[in-house]
């Protein structure tokens, strides 16, 4: 019934410009519609910000709709029966008073104070507060990024506080339309009123047969007291508009920062008594007033408490309980703590992070955390992004747990030009971040030269994004800490509480479910598919809690989804075999050791698979081929493990985990005295 009674308020509204009412039906609206008007003014003395009445410009709009058909109604029972109601029949007799002159006088010193002084100063208001407001949305926006990169917020507050600046931005917006709806108004009763004293006088003498005076002095109260009852809601209506355009954000309502802010000065008040009592002594003044008042306000200085103001540098030399000293404990504590990824950047690369400037590294960071979400099942912490005066022009540095993992450089004013045939084109010669492509700094002005020459062009944003993108990635495994396991393990429990309930704590530690995930990570294997991962764990678990055999029973669960992302988009996997004499050799080297099982081998075998190996993977790179090692799941962990090691490009993964679809193109077989095709 709420969400439809204002549309069939609306309607009705509406249905008022043409319809005819009775004069009872109008009194009853007449006095509907001062009430509504107090009730709005008293509302916007209570907020204590404007967004707190969001809705009330759509409301100056009703209302203001709402009184034109309460006006145009009036007109049509004045004009036709020469009567329009009690209450306009009451405010034109208590108005005038007997003196026609009086009452138009007044009228008029109502309409000129609504519209000169209030409205247009409500609406100039309303008019700076929308451009100010649009001016500093920018900077807004990106101090919320800055604080969320910072870890100082997290995304439901960044989220909460970016549509607070949307809507704070869309409604000085709005109050600047509205204040046109008020301005229009007061210029409609103006001209409504003419219409009624002209029209009036005409219809008395012209239809009704009246003599001029009898006419005037008819239809002019009935104008006069429609006029007021218009005008005494458009008033209020103004004076709310003026209130809340001026309506600066506090802790209290209005009336409680009126008497507090003018409270606490005490001099100020002594003195405005003194002068009201001096003004006595003025020949011809009279006294009993002026007495009063400055004897009220003497009382008043004389209760109120000296206002001491606060000392900014006082706060700062003796910051408050909740803020501990600089030498506290807590303060070297949190200057002590290690943010799990930071980018550093130069100070001309600042330009990058302020979106104000066109920037938009904060937003592709964001993205990234996304992206490496959906791709690896990792919500990867915060990036504390940060400027290091430091740092030699044009550079960044990522740091992972607070050691310089990577660096890099992004000049100002280029773009960064990949490939070969790029000695034509200005620039300093370097290497793409992550591949080790050659490439080249060009101006941006030169980025469509560039395009010809057949490079690919990348802006600085991408470059730095792209390389964090791969720094997280190889170290996705250490970016996993025990709160992150806890929070995937809640996840799960939302949806699947059976699975997590039978898996924890009674038989894996959260320590032993990060162990696994983590050598997951460490091999490239997204952990997404957590309800899989858990579900075998449980089965495993049972039986053995050695984190290798858990580790191969949920790839084996896995299963086709490992080898998925080395698929070509022709459906192709590209592998390596071992020849089944030499696994055999592996797999009777097999031995466990305290970081898990390895490979028992002399240097010579060791060092016949890994040329054997790096011969294969070099020859199928050369083809534009990225092969995987295949293996038995036996020796695949203990194989892994040396891989990882000396060969990290070469992916080991074992046969039940070969996707079933794809179709197998062997490049090579490795055997322990040489590489055979």
């Amino acid at each position: 019934m709420s969400k439809a009674a204002v549309p069939i308020g609306v309607v009705a509204i509406v249905l008022m410009l043409v319809v005819p009412l009775p004069a009872a039906v109008l009194d009853v609206l007449l006095g509907f519609n001062i009430t509504c008007s107090l009730l709005i003014l008293l509302v916007a003395m209570q907020i204590r910000k404007p967004l707190d009445f969001a809705v009330f410009p759509a409301l100056i709009l009703i209302a203001t709709l709402f009184r034109l058909a309460l006006n145009v109604s009036s007109t049509r029972l004045v004009l036709t029966d020469g009567f329009a109601g009690k209450v306009i029949e009451a405010f034109g007799h208590f108005v005038i008073g007997g003196s026609l002159i009086v009452g138009l006088v007044i009228f008029v010193i109502l309409t000129i104070i609504q519209f000169v002084v209030i409205t247009n100063g409500a609406g100039r208001v309303a008019e700076v507060g929308a451009r100010f407001t649009l001016d500093a949305m920018p900077g807004k926006q990106m101090a919320i990024d800055a604080d969320l990169n910072a870890g100082l917020i997290n995304e439901n507050q960044a989220r909460r506080r970016r549509a607070e600046v949307t809507a704070e931005a869309d409604f000085y917006g709005s109050m600047d339309g509205a204040s046109k709806f008020v301005k229009g108004d007061a210029i409609a009763a103006i001209i409504i009123t003419l219409i009624n004293l002209l029209g009036g006088f005409a219809i008395g003498i012209m239809q009704n047969g009246m003599a001029p005076g009898e006419a005037v002095e008819v239809y002019s109260l009935l104008t006069v007291g429609d006029g007021l009852v218009s005008q005494i809601p458009a008033l209020l209506l103004s004076t709310a508009t003026g209130i809340i355009v001026t309506r600066s954000a506090t802790e209290g309502d209005m009336g409680t920062d009126l008497l507090a802010q003018l409270g606490r000065f005490k001099q100020p008040v002594r003195i405005a008594g003194g002068a009201a009592i001096a003004l006595c002594l003025i020949p011809g003044i009279p006294v009993l007033p002026f007495l009063i008042i400055g004897g009220l306000f003497l009382v008043m200085a004389s209760r109120m408490k000296e206002f001491v103001p606060e000392d900014d540098d006082a706060e700062v030399a003796a910051p408050g309980e909740d803020e501990p000293r600089p030498d506290s404990p807590e303060a070297i504590a949190e200057k002590m703590r290690v943010d799990p990824l930071e980018l550093e950047v130069a100070y001309d690369l600042v330009d990058l992070v302020d979106s104000s400037r066109g920037g938009d590294l904060l937003d592709r960071v964001k993205a990234l955390r996304r992206k490496v979400a959906m791709e690896t099942g990792l919500v990867i912490p915060l990036v504390r992004t940060r400027d290091n005066l430091d740092l030699p022009a044009s550079q960044y540095v990522i740091w992972l747990n607070g050691v310089p993992a990577a660096k890099g450089s992004s000049p100002a004013g280029t773009v960064l030009a990949i490939g070969d045939g790029l000695e034509g084109l200005p620039g300093r010669a370097t290497r793409e971040p992550v591949f080790g492509l050659a490439a080249k700094w060009v101006p941006i002005e030169l980025q469509r030269q560039a395009e010809m020459a057949g490079a690919t062009v990348v802006d600085r944003s991408s470059v730095i994004t792209t390389h964090l993108a791969e720094v997280v990635r190889q170290n996705a495994a250490e970016l996993l800490g025990r709160e992150d396991v806890k929070l995937l393990v809640e996840m799960v429990k939302r949806t699947h509480p059976i699975v997590v309930e039978e898996l924890t704590p009674s038989l894996l530690t959260l320590g032993e479910i990060q162990r696994v995930l983590h050598a997951l990570l460490a091999e490239n294997v997204s952990i997404r598919d957590l309800v899989r991962i858990f579900e075998a764990l449980s089965v495993r678990a049972k039986t053995s809690t050695d984190v290798d055999g858990l580790v191969e029973a949920v790839r084996a669960s896995l299963g086709a989804a490992i080898s998925h992302p080395y698929v070509t988009p022709d459906e192709r996997l590209h592998v390596l075999t071992l020849d089944p004499g030499f696994e055999q050799r592996l797999l009777e080297s097999v031995r466990q050791s305290d970081g898990g099982q390895v490979l028992a081998l002399d240097a010579g075998s060791v060092d016949a698979l890994v040329t054997g190996c790096s011969g294969h993977l070099e020859e199928a790179e050369r083809h534009g081929f990225a092969p995987v090692l295949v293996c038995s799941p036996q020796v695949r962990a203990a194989l892994s493990r040396l891989m990882r090691q000396v060969l990290p490009r070469l992916p080991v993964i074992s046969y039940s985990e070969v996707s079933r679809t794809a179709q197998i193109e062997s490049l090579g077989v490795v055997n322990g005295a040489v590489a055979i095709r």
